[in-house]
């Protein structure tokens, strides 16, 4: 039931769609209207779903029109929800000039500062009414609030430390065609966020490809083509059931391949029987007893036999995969073996034994070694291959949230750079808005997915031996930018200074999921070895954004980096009044070293206040620059209102 005119809170739902409109006109407006509106000024919820996906969408240099935004919301299973594509079309029509974008997004602002001021008048209300007579602590809780709603520029209520704000879905429109359709279609079909179905995808080219195929980037640096993958969702999320749909091809393939080898294995093995038999005779006839017989050219004769029977090479039993609960010792001893393999599950077993479930410290060697492809040796492997050169391991399993933070606390985890090797996808569960009935997966979709996997398995597990493709000289430069782009990221204060490990081998993970789409969108030619192009970079890029946003959730959720734990101890500390009872409305890096004993330099605190800026609790408003060369610019931080109130009170609302 919708609000009556009379009784609903105010709003101007034509200022809101003008303001959409106007951003699907104009990039210009686009800039313009969210410096003034976040989602949550819209009144509508659809049109905050719009504002969100239209600024996601500007900030990734996407185009921005009816279509395009059409797109990626059917992608991510919420075009109907905010009206249909005609309703998107509807909003451009309702936009009189897109040049007065600014006013209408003023409009709509000042309507929710005033639902903003209603909200507050009520809650003060209902909190007087509990029996609150202390009129300090609620003139201190309106002050604070209005505070807020007086603010030029709105700060919306910050992110709670192991929270993020809703994460970027996978864009599916960045994979082959042939892929995406199945993504998308078993995301339907199974009402699963796509990101599941479009990793498991990724891990399935990535079973095809790893260590069979590198790509180099530049002379002296080549990269793999396997990846580890994890998406974690919760249970009952249907996992298993995309797992299924995504991976059937793999095993397939694999017992095609075991079955046309049978017969090969069986007369090699025969033989080499045959040979051993040979010298087990001659060496019996030359333990007779009896000075007639001539050992020497009897045992001469054996040796030969034995040579020859160990020249015989009996092929292993074809494998593409290992289980998903293998330990390391017997994971070791198949790469010797096969080189190339994937361990694929739709539980998490694998992390529990890489943490240690069945020795008393984690095996990380193995697991570390296979995904850079570093030689991995061992008198543990087998007596007959006691190493093996460019091990190339694929991981993609999809464990529930809580098996990350058990990983994150084995020890040597995060400090030998095991987590560091993953891409994470941490989709929002969507249980509770599933539908009941879905359309199964088309037929013709199906087969495409089955058909070109199949393809590419087969093709690249032929290879005699491992093939290097090149960059083009325009994809080089595009790399040499995203290098550049990482760079300036790594800087205190910015976004991935807390994540220095993981951030280093984002660049390298980038080229690894460019040749993967490469090889997918070439596995109907032949051409497949020539050069990686700048498009395809670009879409790797696209591909690696949407794992970084959420790599910082699960970093975040894991608690593994000691930026977390510094940012709640300097939050707690904000929290507090000052001696003399006022509050902190400001302040400086130096400020937060006082926030405990733990804390003894500026350096130390730096990934801290990037952790609470990037969450909403401080806004860096100026940055001035010393002078002195090599010191960093002093930068004064705002403190979020809501901060500034005692948390009893906080916690009462």
């Amino acid at each position: 039931m919708t609000d009556s005119a009379e009784t609903a809170p105010p709003n101007d739902l034509e200022a809101e769609q003008a303001a959409l409109g106007a951003m699907f006109l104009s990039r210009d407006a686009i800039a313009e209207v969210a410096a003034i509106l976040a989602p949550d000024d819209y009144y509508r919820p659809a049109h905050a779903t719009i504002h969100a996906t239209v600024t996601a969408m500007h900030a990734a240099d996407l185009p921005v029109d009816p279509i395009t935004v059409a797109a990626r919301l059917r992608d991510v299973g919420q075009l109907q929800r905010v009206g249909g594509a005609t309703y998107l079309h509807a909003l451009v029509q309702a936009t009189p000039s897109a040049a007065n974008s600014s006013y209408y997004a003023e409009i709509v602002a000042d309507v929710a500062n005033q639902r903003r001021l209603i909200e507050t008048g009520t809650r003060l209300i209902a909190h007087s009414r509990q029996g609150t007579t202390d009129v300090e602590q609620l003139a201190a809780q309106a002050s604070a609030e209005l505070a807020t709603i007086r603010s030029a520029d709105q700060w919306p209520a910050p992110i709670p430390l192991g929270t993020h704000a809703s994460l970027p879905l996978f864009p599916v429109s960045a994979l082959t065609p042939w892929i995406a359709e199945h993504v998308a279609a078993v995301a339907e079909f199974t009402q699963t966020p796509p990101d599941l179905a479009a990793t498991m995808a990724l891990a399935a080219v990535s079973t095809a490809a790893g260590g069979r195929v590198n790509v180099e980037i530049r002379p002296g640096w080549r990269e793999q083509s396997n990846l580890y993958l994890v998406c974690a969702m919760p249970p009952a999320s249907r996992k298993s059931d995309v797992f299924a749909a995504m991976t059937e091809p793999i095993y397939e393939v694999e017992r095609q391949l075991q079955d046309e080898s049978r017969a090969c294995i069986v007369e090699a093995e025969t033989a080499r029987e045959a040979a051993l038999a040979e010298a087990e005779g001659l060496m019996a006839k030359a333990r007779k007893p009896g000075s007639d017989i001539d050992r020497s050219s009897l045992v001469a004769e054996a040796s030969a036999a034995k040579l020859l029977a160990e020249e015989i090479f009996v092929p292993p039993r074809p494998r593409l995969t290992v289980s998903g609960d293998i330990t390391p010792e017997p994971l070791a001893q198949q790469l010797a073996i096969h080189r190339c393999l994937a361990a694929l599950s739709p539980e998490g077993d694998l992390f529990d034994i890489i943490a240690g479930r069945y020795s008393a410290r984690p095996a990380l060697g193995v697991f570390l070694q296979a995904h850079k492809g570093e030689r991995l040796q061992t008198d543990r492997i087998t007596r007959e291959q006691p190493s093996v050169d460019k091990p190339a391991l694929t991981i993609g399993i999809t464990p529930q949230p809580a098996v990350l933070q058990d990983l994150a606390s084995a020890p040597g985890a995060r400090d030998r750079g095991l987590l560091a090797r993953f891409l994470y996808a941490l989709p929002a569960s969507n249980l509770g808005y599933r539908k009941i009935r879905t359309t199964p997966v088309p037929e013709p979709i199906t087969q495409r997915y089955q058909d070109g996997l199949a393809r590419l398995l087969r093709t690249l597990y032929a290879l005699p031996d491992p093939v290097t493709v090149r960059l083009t000289a325009q994809a080089d430069r595009a790399v040499e930018g995203l290098q550049d782009k990482l760079e300036t990221s790594l800087r205190p204060e910015q976004p991935l200074s807390h994540l220095l490990d993981w951030a280093g081998k984002l660049v390298g993970h980038t080229a690894r999921v460019a040749l993967l789409l490469h090889l997918a969108d070439r596995v109907s030619s032949d051409d497949w070895g020539q050069p990686v192009d700048e498009a395809t970079i670009a879409r790797a890029t696209e591909i690696t954004d949407y794992y970084t946003a959420h790599a910082l959730a699960v970093f975040d959720l894991i608690a593994s980096d000691p930026a977390t734990d510094a940012a709640q101890t300097i939050l707690g500390w904000l929290r507090r009044p000052k001696a003399d009872g006022t509050w902190r409305t400001a302040v400086k890096r130096r400020d937060a070293v006082a926030a405990s004993r733990r804390f003894r330099t500026v350096a130390q605190v730096e990934p801290a206040l990037a952790l609470l800026e990037a969450h909403g609790y401080l806004r860096a408003e100026e940055r001035i620059r010393s002078g002195r060369v090599g010191q960093p610019a002093t930068t004064t931080y705002r403190v979020h209102p809501s901060l500034q109130t005692p948390e009893d009170s906080a916690d009462a609302r």
